[in-house]
């Protein structure tokens, strides 16, 4: 089996092979995806990301949320707190800053901070992911810290029940990325959180995570 480092060189090779049509297409093909379910319909706080290094680009959904009046946030890199994630609130207007990786993030304003439990939804960026709902990073393990915590409550909440019957606890995560990044599978590790959903373009997957 490749190791985890193997499999991010080759997942994000493919994704940046992808011309700006093809990214276009799938932006669009993504926004069309997510604007149709109930949940994201429903939800008044959601985190997303600015896609980078060839990820599938979640603007197009972003304008969406703005025209539908829901608040947007941010990650951004913890000044005190390594390897941890602050979300902040994101308009078309605010200050942005590039962190420690280049990538944008809105600058650094204790007001728009959001608490992580009074978000919805939370979109994450992943590298590859596999059929068991294993999701590979870029290896800061930002989003495993971020949704520790979430992963402990939703197993206790969900002991012994049918995966229909389940109680979404909040954030509710759904990884996005493109179907090029589904691989057999991921090598996990003990820290890893699992997402119990994927959506790609072109199909939206469900995985029963519940340990």
């Amino acid at each position: 089996m490749p190791t985890r480092n193997q499999i991010r060189q080759l997942v994000r090779t493919k994704r940046q092979s992808l011309s700006k049509i093809e990214q276009q297409q799938f932006s669009n093909d993504l926004l069309a995806q997510l604007t149709e379910r109930a949940d994201v319909k429903a939800a008044k706080n959601i985190a997303i990301y600015l896609a980078n290094d060839s990820e599938i680009d979640a603007m197009p959904f972003i304008q969406w949320c703005w025209q539908q009046k829901k608040s947007i946030y941010l990650p951004v890199i913890h000044p005190f707190s390594p390897g941890h994630l602050l979300f902040l609130h994101y308009e078309e207007n605010s200050d942005m800053r590039a962190n420690t990786y280049g990538i944008l993030e809105p600058k650094l304003d204790i007001r728009l901070i959001q608490k992580i439990s009074e978000i919805d939804i939370i979109f994450t960026p992943l590298v590859a992911f596999d059929q068991t709902g294993n999701r590979l990073g870029m290896g800061g393990g930002f989003y495993d810290r971020t949704l520790s915590s979430w992963y402990t409550q939703y197993c206790l909440d969900n002991e012994g029940k049918n995966i229909h019957e389940r109680k979404i606890t909040k954030p509710y995560p759904i990884g996005l990325a493109h179907d090029i990044q589904l691989i057999d599978e991921i090598p996990s590790q003990l820290w890893d959180i699992p997402l119990p959903e994927i959506v790609t373009p072109t199909k939206q997957y469900k995985f029963d995570i519940h340990k």
